[in-house]
């Protein structure tokens, strides 16, 4: 789809123009037969009302005696209110506005003398202001110029927001200073609002739709989190080495830090290193409010996002779909990357069709489109009418032995003996999988034939490991890999599957304080022998609960089911599939306080894999080659299975 030009857009008002001609020769009754199906660039930005306002939360979490306010930036068109008309609200809310600044170019707010704001981060206010949407910047509690504490995803951040959205519909009050009597009304606010954001502020989206607030009708999460304990931890095995107090104090405003130690107390007391299971990680676990949601969601994530991690993904929209919630994801080959700087031109226009419709009520089609936008090699996208495809089904492989020690096969019979290997820290994913068919002592593979064709997988898998550990302690790693090569975006370099160039383009109006033009990009690839097609962790010691861990006996068998990262990948003909188990995996784990040796069970170790076509699809892919298939397989008995092996469900896009 060509990108937005100043023609394309000098075409778009004469469009305008001429369909508010055409419609004052109609008569009354044609003219209503034609409703929008696009808003248009025809407000002034240089016009726009830029003011602030501080919207009180109705918490105390500084402890100084006053309720905070939490400072809302806006900007919005001054015709409608001239005329009496009411617009929609396209909000981000942040921590991030004066800490770290937004968006690939780190841009932070910036006020004029009377402290209105001149420079709203990102493109949303120059693309949205001229065609009728107002774009509202909120501070975090605790952060940049809003009272209060930041507590990292729990009521104060989420409460930050939900109370904005409560204000633009009449139920919450805001003051035009931030110490001040003097209330402001939303009066210009027809109530429907839309939370867009990365990282932390998407965050924040799906927290507040997970109260299930009236109002807040769309939201657009990208590389954002579920459950704040899948981003610390992962079963037990810890990610980071730092809790959510450091990240607190990181974006935490001097004024704040003063009065918030006992914030940053109780955000230490409540995240224990052990990784188990506290309150304080339940009040932040918004999947298990999801029952709650109104609101549609536009979810974006990278596949090779090492920040914040695909364990997001599944099980937010596993718990969406339960609740019936209206749907739409794009998943990426980049890391922790926004889409308007791996997918512009269509990022620009598909969230337009997006908030006209879910804001606007534009029946533009875009309700109608497939599901899912993946995107397979380097700017190559295809598309799935839904996700996971009708025709997923979950398919068990197994582990065996093959002729070398740490050297096996995977399949669909059930594997006999065990293999053993001892943790090295030192060691990561990328090693394992270079030398998967080679017998080394640091992890256990497991590796199908080439294929005779595509083989898709869609979604989260899990892998259910016996292991008997030499020490009291013993984190475990699984990844699936694609054997074979290809040329991906370079997720682990520093842009994460982008390079920044010098030249710009401009997406919406600007001001001298506010250029709507911001840096072009394109992809950072490379050519590799193996993809790490998903990956999931855990600490041994929460075998009998996840979200408690104990002691280990050295000598005795264990069985814990580790949960894999949902992702969707094509394993082409050719390439094989391998299983890795292994023990801390470098930069994504941090390694137990011993050194385990494991022993594991082949037999009470498998997989569970989702195969587009299922069991039959994964028997026809694999047969002829080494790998072990049941002849009742083969023979049909699984049929009902069966999917063209043409990767089904996709259907191609060009950038």
């Amino acid at each position: 789809m060509p990108k937005r030009t100043r023609f394309t857009t000098w075409r778009s008002l004469a469009t305008a123009a001429t369909a508010a001609l055409t419609a004052t020769l109609l008569t009354p009754t044609a003219a209503q037969a034609a409703p929008p199906r696009e808003s248009l660039p025809v407000h002034s930005y240089d016009d726009a009302v830029r003011e602030a306002v501080w919207v009180d939360t109705g918490l105390d979490e500084d402890r100084n005696g006053r309720t905070d306010r939490v400072a809302v930036d806006i900007v919005r068109p001054r015709e409608p209110a001239q005329r009496g008309r009411k617009v929609p609200v396209i909000m981000d809310a942040s921590p991030y506005y004066s800490c770290c600044g937004r968006g690939n170019e780190s841009q932070k707010k910036t006020y004029d003398a009377n402290g209105d704001v001149v420079r709203m981060p990102l493109f949303y206010d120059n693309y949205f202001v001229p065609r009728g949407y107002a774009v509202v910047g909120v501070d975090l509690a605790g952060t940049n110029r809003s009272d209060g504490c930041v507590d990292v995803g729990g009521r104060s951040d989420i409460q930050s927001a939900k109370a904005v959205v409560d204000w633009l519909n009449g139920r919450g009050t805001a003051y035009t200073t931030r110490t001040g009597t003097e209330r402001a009304r939303a009066d210009w606010s027809n109530g429907r609002t839309g939370m867009i954001g990365k990282s932390w502020d998407g965050t924040i989206a799906n927290g507040v739709a997970a109260t299930g607030v009236e109002g807040l009708e769309t939201i657009v999460p990208i590389a954002a989190i579920s459950s704040w304990y899948d981003y610390y931890f992962t079963q037990g095995a810890p990610l980071y080495d730092s809790g959510p107090d450091w990240l607190s104090q990181y974006v935490e405003s001097p004024e704040a830090r003063a009065g918030c130690a006992t914030v940053q107390r109780e955000l230490v007391e409540g995240a224990p290193r052990t990784g188990d299971w506290t309150p304080m990680w339940t009040e932040r676990d918004y999947t298990r409010a999801a029952k709650k949601v109104k609101a549609s969601v536009f979810l974006v994530h990278g596949m090779q996002d090492l920040n914040v991690r695909m364990q997001h993904v599944g099980p937010w929209w596993d718990a969406l779909a339960k609740n019936g919630v209206e749907r739409k994801i794009w998943l990426s080959q980049t890391g922790h990357v926004d889409p308007f700087d791996f997918r512009r031109a269509e990022w620009v226009d598909t969230l337009h069709r997006w908030f006209d419709h879910e804001l606007l009520g534009y029946d533009n089609g875009v309700d109608r489109e497939p599901m899912a936008d993946i995107e397979r090699r380097p700017d190559q996208w295809v598309t799935s009418k839904n996700w996971p495809p009708r025709g997923t089904r979950t398919t068990t492989l197994r582990p065996a032995r093959g002729t070398e020690a740490g050297v096996g096969t995977l399949g669909l019979r059930e594997g006999r003996g065990t293999e053993t290997f001892t943790d090295d820290p030192r060691l990561s994913e990328t090693d394992w999988a270079s030398r998967v068919d080679s017998p080394t002592p640091d992890k256990a593979g497991f590796v199908t034939g080439p294929l005779t064709r595509d083989l898709r997988l869609s979604g989260a898998s899990r892998v259910t490991v016996t292991a008997t550990p030499s020490t009291p302690t013993a984190h475990l790693s699984a990844v699936l890999v694609d054997l074979g090569p290809d040329t991906v975006r370079d997720y682990a370099a520093d842009g994460e599957g982008i390079t920044t160039l010098p030249e710009r383009t401009c997406w919406g109006a600007s001001t001298t304080g506010d250029s709507s033009c911001f840096q072009e990009t394109r992809a950072t690839t490379t050519d590799v022998e193996h993809t790490i097609v998903s990956r999931g962790w855990a600490d041994l010691g929460n075998h009998a609960d996840d979200g408690k861990g104990e002691p280990l006996t050295p000598g005795e068998r264990y069985t814990i089911t580790l949960d894999l990262a949902a992702t969707d990948h094509v394993v082409p003909e050719g390439h094989r599939l391998a299983l890795i188990v292994a023990g801390t995996d470098r930069g994504l784990i941090d390694p137990p306080a011993d050194t385990p040796t494991l022993t594991l069970d082949l037999a009470r170790t498998s997989a569970r894999v989702p195969f587009v076509g299922g069991t039959a699809a994964f028997a026809r892919a694999t047969a002829g080659s080494h790998t072990t298939v049941p002849d009742t397989v083969l023979d049909g008995v699984d049929r009902p299975d069966v999917t063209a092996h043409r990767v089904p469900g996709e259907a191609g896009t060009s950038r």
